[in-house]
């Protein structure tokens, strides 16, 4: 039995190339006159996706035209997929094709300049298919479709990153990732002939240098690296071929560490795999590509957004995917409520295997249920977008047994306060639609009622509540990164964790901060009760490690910039000492809870990125030491 042939030429294609591309389909059976073709692209036309071609073959850039034997040209009209929604091109047979001959469809340019022509998708893909439906009865009647394949490879190389920790323990061994990428982040071997790659650490240890080929892999595993000196390291990669250096995110290296610094995201979509319809990819997308250390489902809710079919399998593949000291994975699920005492939450579970939580089920329509419902141990919230007018919190019902930490940044604006406030990346409008700021769902307003949470950052989403944002005026920022500081690379140890707040939010960047008060990191709870002489003093000490220079570093005190430092350098160490008297500068008692304080950091990078690292909060009690010091004071004064 004979079957139809279908080629593409080239064969193949370079990830970004613009070129002409031909595909060419020799039917077995003969066509009438009449027979309607359909070529879908199977693409939805996105910045990444396959360039969609214009259908006026006059403009001879870009365009889609088909030839039948004898060279005749037809011309196409647009048409979208109603189910797909991806772009298809329709062609109408003005002459008979007899079974053996060439149908020809064609994406670029009719002239020989190859610049006129028709961008290949950016992204690679194995046998990417496009889809030729035929209709002989040109009533667009289309059933099973012929199927073209081409692979699309990683284009030429454009730069090496390097994946290593954030914080190593001296003479304590760690493996390091090298990645070769073309311009647009994907694995390529595609490099000059004899391109040798120069490994060594900057500043330290020169005399210990590696040469490396460009793999056939794109990629490459150097285990068993150690520092045996204390400081600050970047490894360098040098291609000798072309002179540029490429430069690792700073490393720390202490003398004793037992943390680690882990990066991830709680709440983002891939560009390139829908995380519901094809969760699989998206995970080894941000394992793999990303190289996060962990990573949350963030799908809305409804059956609309999330069928119970995509949610068995979101659940499977995040229970597969989970892998200690490699990649941690948690099933979560964003929920927005109908009031701004509720408002956009991400509702992330510890365990794998658990039910969506519809908003429209009796036993999860509210959060005071859901709550109900589980334990803090199986269960925590993140307070997300918190100043996105109409989708904010108001933090009037904050429930600090599951509300441990808060979104203060996702690629949407940081909630961290106000424009007019100092917010370097507002949630705002640059036109007339879209989501505006509200003060409502300011952090430092939540901060100020006693909020007590942890900082973490969230990535793109066009899903849901944030749907719209992309055809509007929405001003978009850098997807962020959240950093988590554990004692372990585990599910557990990541959860511990974030019950104590030990965390850290960014805008993409891997930059390292520490930050602590008399000795107590990021998140802690201090008292004078315990402490007494923080009444009168508070020792406060941290550092900084950037990708780029340091613009400034603010310690943040009750909502007002208590000290900034200006570096101008890469990397920070500081100690200041706050020795106003703990008493005029703390918020007031409410509800049978002390006055309090808080203290967090931001970091801002002279190339825009910006770092904020979870408060410390110090609750004040009159204490004995504290009568005595002030009677003293009396007396001798």
């Amino acid at each position: 039995m004979r079957r139809s042939i279908c080629q593409c030429e080239p064969n193949y294609a370079l990830a970004g190339q613009v070129s002409t591309w031909k595909f060419s389909y020799t039917t077995s059976t003969s066509l009438p006159k009449g027979t309607r073709l359909k070529f879908d692209l199977l693409s939805k036309g996105s910045a990444i996706d396959w360039q969609t071609p214009e259908v006026n073959v006059k403009e001879k850039v870009n365009v889609v035209w088909a030839e039948l034997p004898g060279s005749k040209t037809i011309t196409a009209t647009y048409s979208q997929d109603d189910v797909t929604l991806s772009d298809c091109f329709e062609f109408l047979l003005t002459s008979d094709v007899k079974a053996g001959e060439t149908i020809s469809i064609f994406l670029g340019t009719p002239d020989k300049n190859k610049e006129n022509g028709n961008r290949c998708q950016t992204y690679v893909q194995r046998r990417k298919p496009f889809h030729l439906y035929i209709d002989t009865k040109g009533k667009g009647d289309f059933r099973d479709p012929e199927i073209f394949t081409m692979d699309i490879r990683g284009n030429h190389l454009h730069v090496i990153k390097i994946v290593a920790p954030s914080l190593v323990g001296k003479n304590k061994r760690f493996d390091v990732v090298v990645r070769f990428e073309d311009e647009f982040g994907n694995l390529t071997s595609l490099a000059p002939e004899g391109t040798l790659i120069e490994l060594s650490y900057e500043n330290l240890r020169e005399n210990l240098t590696w040469k490396l080929f460009v793999p056939e892999t794109g990629f490459i595993n150097l285990p068993n690296l150690y520092f045996n000196e204390v400081g600050l390291y970047k490894i360098q990669l040098l291609n000798a071929k072309t002179g540029e250096k490429f430069y690792s995110s700073p490393i720390r290296c202490f003398a004793d560490q037992d943390v680690g610094i882990y990066w991830g995201l709680f709440h983002g979509e891939s560009e390139k795999f829908d995380s519901g319809e094809n969760v699989e990819a998206c995970l080894r997308y941000f394992r793999d590509e990303k190289a996060l250390n962990f990573f949350a489902s963030s799908n809305f809710e409804s059956a609309e957004e999330t069928s119970n079919d995509e949610w068995k399998l979101i659940s499977q593949h995040i229970a597969e995917f989970n892998e200690e000291h490699r990649f941690t994975t948690f099933l979560g699920v964003q929920w927005f409520g109908d009031t701004p005492e509720e408002g956009l939450k991400q509702l992330v579970f510890t365990k794998d295997n658990r039910p969506i939580l519809r908003k429209k089920d009796a036993k999860s329509n509210n959060l005071k249920k859901i709550y109900k419902s589980y334990s803090s141990k199986e269960l925590f919230a993140i307070c997300s977008f918190t100043m996105g007018k109409g989708l904010h919190t108001n933090f009037d019902d904050f429930t600090p047994e599951f509300e441990k930490l808060v979104e203060i940044y996702n690629a949407w604006g940081s909630s961290e306060c106000k424009a007019k406030e100092g917010n370097p990346r507002p949630i705002c409008i640059d036109g007339d639609t879209g989501v505006e700021e509200t003060d409502v769902g300011s952090v430092r307003k939540a901060l100020e009622k006693n909020c007590r949470f942890g900082f973490v950052a969230g990535g793109l989403d066009d899903r849901g509540v944030f749907n719209d944002f992309f055809e509007s005026d929405q001003v978009q920022y850098s997807p962020g990164l959240t950093a988590i500081l554990a004692t372990d690379h585990t599910r557990e140890a990541l959860v511990q964790a974030l019950a104590n707040r030990s965390c850290y939010a960014t805008t993409g960047e891997r930059i390292v901060v520490g930050f602590a008060i008399a000795g107590a990191k990021m998140g802690s709870e201090l008292s004078t009760k315990v402490k007494p002489g923080l009444t009168f003093n508070r020792y406060i000490t941290g550092y900084v490690s950037g990708t780029a220079p340091i613009k400034e570093i603010s310690i943040i005190r009750n909502g007002t910039v208590f000290h900034t430092f200006q570096p101008k350098v890469a990397s920070f160490d500081f100690a200041i000492d706050d020795s106003e008297n703990l008493s005029k500068v703390c918020f007031p008692a409410k509800e049978e809870k002390p006055p309090f304080v808080y203290y967090y950091l931001r970091v801002i990078q002279e190339d825009g990125h910006i770092a904020w690292g979870s408060p410390i909060w110090i609750d004040y009690f009159v204490t004995d030491a504290t009568n005595t010091a002030k009677k003293v004071r009396k007396k001798t004064g």
